[in-house]
């Protein structure tokens, strides 16, 4: 626990509501969206980097563990205090910096609110298409900071391929600047995009360098339910095979459907067992051409339904998927949620042997996901309250997670590893890499203050 001496120091430097000790105040800093708690020894509220600086300086002279913290969205555990210390909540340093529409290059600190920073583009006719499913309201350093992906990931890729710089400050006060505002840039090391994914456990990020894009002059979307999960794969993998890339490709299997007619009126008819929903965008002409090329290909499948929807009009479409989470609750009162990755070739046995796993412990399985990189969620739903139910709920994740490396997929393919994954991590990789993931943190981090016993 923190001495007197230590609390007057983070009094001094924090001053007023920028540092809390009580543990009311405390409290909300000590979880995150994987419902996981830990008990913060104190909270600090930075709003420059002076100040990160001297927190870092003392935090290693004096041992005390430190744990980043944006908006908490995360969903393993990432940003949970489990071994006691100091949190570092990082939304006072919300500021934007630049936008530039010549560089095509935004510098942000990392409290910026991704949902916030694209509306703040939008009106510059610029882009940032990273876009997970808490942009409304997560962070643009927790993004970075998780690795974060999103529906758009398919044509345009994930947070790491839009971080040029980052600025972040090291156990004992050092500032470290690595990358910058070129686009291309290979002289040594690519340090920053070691921050990527690094679950703040090898610095304190406090500035970003962000790629940015031209904004699409159109967008259009499309929904088309099918009468199986093989029809639906298989138009799926037509898409790709006639020529059109789109922006998101969102995959929902039969049971996440009836869950979300049982909210309200669905588009599908009864027993439509999976469908598809797709974006895609680019100058008007070309979003004309490629929606009635989509609409041929799923035509050839026999669909339950096709929707169509250009500009405002598709926001009805993307309600729908929006409503799976609420929805969810509807098929039991507790979900363990996976988030795994498979080659996309994959998906189909992916979700066959999941569903099957369902079945075979008699708890329902709600799947869906980004199908167009085999981002797949799975959400095991059980009564948690009935001891021989979660047992079943546990084990049937742990199968998961066993399938999904055995079809050469990946434990996480968005969301991070955090506490949750970190049981199962040695599955996918070895000892030997692992310790040299221990190693390259001791060169950041030598005492090891920086969110211990996370990712790796």
């Amino acid at each position: 626990m923190l001495t007197s001496r230590h609390e007057k120091f983070l009094r001094e430097l924090f001053p007023g509501d920028g540092s809390l000790f009580t543990p009311e105040e405390k409290l909300i800093f000590g979880t995150d969206a994987s419902r996981l708690s830990g008990q913060p020894w104190a909270v600090v509220r930075p709003e420059n980097r002076e100040q990160i600086v001297e927190l870092l300086r003392w935090a290693e002279a004096e041992k005390v563990p430190l744990f980043t913290r944006g908006r908490a969205t995360n969903v393993v555990g990432g940003a949970v205090p489990d071994k006691g210390g100091v949190v570092v909540s990082m939304l006072r340093m919300n500021r934007v910096r630049d936008i530039s529409a010549v560089d095509f290059v935004a510098v942000v600190e990392p409290g910026v609110i991704n949902g916030d920073f694209q509306k703040e583009l939008k009106k510059r006719k610029l882009f940032y298409p990273p876009d997970p499913a808490s942009a409304a309201f997560s962070t643009l350093g927790g993004n970075v900071a998780m690795g974060a992906g999103g529906m758009r990931a398919v044509k345009y890729g994930v947070t790491r391929d839009y971080v040029l710089g980052v600025e972040a400050v090291l156990p004992g006060g050092r500032v470290m600047r690595f990358g910058g505002r070129c686009h291309k840039n290979v002289a040594g090391l690519d340090l920053a995009r070691l921050f990527v994914g690094s679950e703040g456990s090898l610095g304190v990020m406090t500035e970003l360098t962000l790629k940015l894009l031209p904004l699409p002059e159109a967008t259009a979307s499309l929904l088309a339910g099918f009468g199986t999960l093989d029809a639906a794969l298989d138009a799926a993998r037509a898409v790709f095979g006639c020529g059109t890339l789109p922006t998101a490709m969102e995959f929902m299997a039969g049971l996440v459907l009836e869950a979300i007619a049982g909210e309200g009126e669905a588009p599908w008819p009864q027993g439509t067992q999976a469908a598809l929903l797709l974006r895609i965008d680019g100058s008007e002409s070309a979003v004309a051409e490629d929606l009635r090329r989509l609409e041929a290909v799923f035509k050839r499948y026999d669909p339950t339904c096709l929707l169509t929807g250009r500009g405002q009009d598709e926001e009805p479409l993307w309600e729908l998927r929006k409503l799976i989470n609420p929805a969810s609750f509807r098929i039991a009162p507790n979900k363990i949620s996976d988030d795994v990755t498979v080659p996309r070739g994959k998906v189909g046995e992916a979700v066959k042997r999941f569903q099957a796993l369902g079945r075979e412990r008699n708890l329902k399985m709600l799947l869906f996901g980004h199908l167009g990189d085999g981002n797949l969620h799975v959400n095991i739903m059980h009564d948690a309250s009935n001891p021989d139910e979660l047992a079943r709920a546990r084990q049937t994740k742990e199968d998961v997670l066993r399938i999904t490396i055995e079809l050469g997929g990946t434990l996480s393919g968005e969301h991070g590893v955090g506490l949750t994954k970190l049981p199962y991590l040695h599955w996918q990789i070895g000892e030997p890499e692992r310790a040299l993931m221990r190693d390259v943190k001791k060169v950041f981090d030598p005492s090891g203050i920086l969110n211990p016993g996370k990712g790796y």
